[in-house]
């Protein structure tokens, strides 16, 4: 099934990035057993996520449109919620393949059950932020999550994230988050952390 890009050259930095990332070395794993296949379909997933992003949620990309990104998602109502978890499915399912589409299904529930906890709807949610493996350690990231930070505060909204990268923790607390929740997932068999950053 044919896939049209949005913007390739973002989704490959995201995908560098997030390489030592269980979730998304688990749905790469779960798409294809040859490398070069599902690497192709994890560039579409990533498209996609950002297509989602900047349809329903906020998408700040890179100034040169090239070398990173940050998806975050938006409070919206019951009915469509429901549709942007069916239009995800179906696409998970034409370019990934039932294995992945019911691996992201048992994680994303997994985890959004455990979120409930220390979450509402009200908050809004920071999916993915990356950034090209060459260019991280240079405030990037900052110029990536500070304009949706800056409107969060605005208008009152917390937000969250959820992370499996402990050495990330800095960078985020340095911006307002906190450590709320760690679990074990268990379809990766891996420990991820529930950060919180209240409206200031």
């Amino acid at each position: 099934m044919t896939y049209s890009f949005m913007n390739k050259a973002i989704a490959s930095s995201l995908y560098e990035a997030l390489t030592e990332d269980p979730f998304y070395i688990t749905l790469e794993q779960r798409a294809a057993s040859d490398p070069a296949t599902a690497k192709k379909a994890m560039l579409k997933y990533l498209d996609y996520s950002m297509q989602e992003a900047r349809n329903h949620g906020e998408l700040c990309l890179a100034k040169d449109l090239v070398h990173g990104a940050s998806l975050w998602s938006k409070p919206v109502d019951k009915a469509q919620g429901l549709q942007i978890s069916k239009e995800k499915k179906q696409f998970l399912l034409d370019h990934l393949g039932m294995e992945s589409l019911d691996t992201y299904c048992q994680i994303v529930d997994f985890m959004t059950e455990e979120s409930k906890q220390v979450v509402s709807e009200t908050f809004w949610y920071l999916s993915i932020l990356g950034i090209s493996p060459n260019l991280q350690g240079k405030g990037l990231g900052l110029d990536l999550v500070l304009p949706v930070l800056k409107k969060t505060d605005k208008i009152g909204a917390a937000t969250y994230l959820e992370t499996f990268t402990p050495k990330n923790f800095g960078f985020y607390k340095r911006l307002g988050f906190y450590e709320a929740k760690t679990v074990h997932e268990p379809v990766t068999d891996s420990y991820y952390t529930i950060m919180v950053r209240e409206a200031k």
